[in-house]
C-alpha cells in the first residue's frame, strides 16, 4: 500500500493545498492520511484513488473547521502560502500542484467560502468528485452538497477573474510597472493599473497587513515600496509572472500579479518574515 500511496501522493497534496491554501499543513494532511491508510483494512478498497482523496478531503475539512472556530487572526491579512518556480517554466516537482492555474488571487477567494462550500467546489470543479462522494463527506444529500458547489462557484466567478495566460505579456507589464514606480511616472504607473485593482500584503502578526482598492490607494503604497530601493528577481508565483523582492541583498517580500487584459488587477505581496524564511527560494539561483 506504501508504493500506491506514493503514487497518489502529488495528487493528494493538491487537493489539501487547494483546500487549505498552506503547503505546511497540506503535508501535514497528507502524512496524516498515510497514518490513518496505514491502519485500515485495504483489502476491499476498490478505487484507490478516490478511497485516499475522500480521507484527505476530511483531514483537510477537519483543519478548515478548527481555523474557523479560532477567534480571528490578530491582523487583518494573512496570504496564502504562495509555490515559487525559476521564471522560465514550472518544473515537474509542482506541475501537478498547480494545475489548473490556482493562482494565489484564487485561493484568497476560496478563503471566504465556509468550509463545506470549499470543500465541494474544490473537489468538484476541481478535481472532478461526484457529488454522491462529496456529500458522504460532509454529510448532507447530494442535492445539497451541489448547492454548496453552486454558491461557492457563484463567489468565485464573482470575485475571481481569470488572468491573461502569456507569462512574457506579463513580465512585460510587470518590469513596466517596477520601472515607472522608480521612475515616479504618475501617468505611466496609472496606465498600467485596472480602476479596480486590490492590493494585499501581509507582513505577519506584527506587521502593517492590509488591504487597499483602487488607483489612488494602490498609488500610494506602491510608491512607498519604491522608496525602499528593493531589487526584484523574476520568478513564477502560482505558475504567473511574479519575484521576490530583496532589500539589502535580502528577501524581502514574495511578489504576485493578476494581469487582465495587460494591466494589473491584483497585487500580493507576502512579507512575513517568518514565512518567507520557510518558503524554498532556490529559484533565486542563490
Amino acid at each position: 500500500m506504501e508504493a500506491l500511496f506514493e503514487v497518489h501522493r502529488p495528487r493528494l497534496r493538491a487537493v489539501a493545498y487547494r483546500m487549505l491554501g498552506s503547503l505546511t499543513e497540506a503535508d501535514d494532511a497528507v502524512q496524516e492520511t498515510w497514518l490513518r491508510v496505514a491502519r485500515a483494512d485495504v483489502s476491499e478498497v476498490q478505487n484507490p484513488a478516490g478511497w485516499l482523496t475522500t480521507i484527505t478531503a476530511r483531514v483537510c475539512l477537519d483543519a478548515l473547521r478548527r481555523r474557523a472556530a479560532r477567534p480571528e487572526e490578530p491582523f487583518g491579512m494573512r496570504l496564502p502560502d504562495p509555490v515559487l518556480t525559476p521564471p522560465d517554466g514550472i518544473d515537474p516537482e509542482h506541475e501537478v500542484l498547480l494545475a489548473d492555474a490556482v493562482g494565489l488571487a484564487l485561493l484568497v477567494v476560496l478563503d471566504t467560502l465556509s468550509p463545506a462550500e470549499r470543500l465541494a467546489f474544490v473537489l468538484h470543479d476541481m478535481f472532478a468528485v461526484p457529488f454522491d462522494d462529496i456529500a458522504r463527506i460532509v454529510d448532507r444529500s447530494p442535492e445539497a452538497t451541489r448547492q454548496l458547489a453552486s454558491r461557492a462557484r457563484r463567489r468565485v466567478q464573482s470575485e475571481h477573474t481569470e488572468p491573461d495566460r502569456d507569462l512574457n505579456a506579463q513580465r512585460e507589464v510587470i518590469d513596466a510597472f517596477i520601472a515607472a514606480s522608480r521612475e515616479g511616472d504618475f501617468e505611466r504607473l496609472v496606465a498600467l493599473l485596472d480602476p479596480d485593482i486590490v492590493l494585499r500584503a501581509d507582513f505577519g502578526p506584527d506587521g502593517d497587513s492590509h488591504e487597499v482598492r483602487g488607483i489612488q490607494a494602490v498609488l500610494q503604497r506602491a510608491q512607498g515600496y519604491a522608496r525602499l530601493g528593493l531589487e526584484m528577481k523574476p520568478a513564477l508565483v502560482n505558475g504567473a509572472a511574479g519575484g521576490v523582492s530583496l532589500r539589502d541583498g535580502r528577501p524581502f517580500s514574495v511578489a504576485a500579479f493578476t494581469i487582465r487584459d495587460g494591466k494589473i488587477l491584483e497585487m500580493d505581496f507576502l512579507a512575513d518574515p517568518a514565512r518567507l524564511a520557510a518558503l524554498d527560494l532556490t529559484v533565486l539561483g542563490e
